[in-house]
């Protein structure tokens, strides 16, 4: 019988949180890119996008959690991963209203 520790954030391999910021971050690459392109994002503006790949591996470490806690499979973690990744800071508002409406129904 193989007994398995409960989840933390402190259990998982570095490897695991490589592709989860890896992948998260790429994300954010892709959005200041498309952002780029319409002209909403300036070029060669190297703090907008530090922000946008800190913010993506944010929204993309907390879905990664979120998601391991609901034991999503693997590839639908990965895509769900990317796709917080790719939102940046419109996944996080997400989170935060779903969570404010769980947790504070008045509201």
């Amino acid at each position: 019988m193989d007994i398995q520790p409960p989840k933390t954030p402190f259990n998982y391999e570095f490897i695991t949180y490589l592709w989860v910021v890896g992948l998260s971050a790429w994300g954010g690459v892709v959005s200041f890119m498309a952002k780029r392109k319409q002209g909403v994002a300036r070029p060669f503006n190297f703090m907008e996008l530090i922000g946008e790949i800190v913010t993506s591996a944010f929204a993309g470490m907390m879905t990664f959690w979120l998601a391991e806690l609901a034991n999503f499979p693997p590839l639908l973690t990965a895509a769900l991963v990317g796709i917080s990744g790719h939102m940046g800071s419109r996944s996080i508002g997400l989170l935060e209203n779903y969570f404010t409406k769980k947790f504070n129904p008045e509201n």
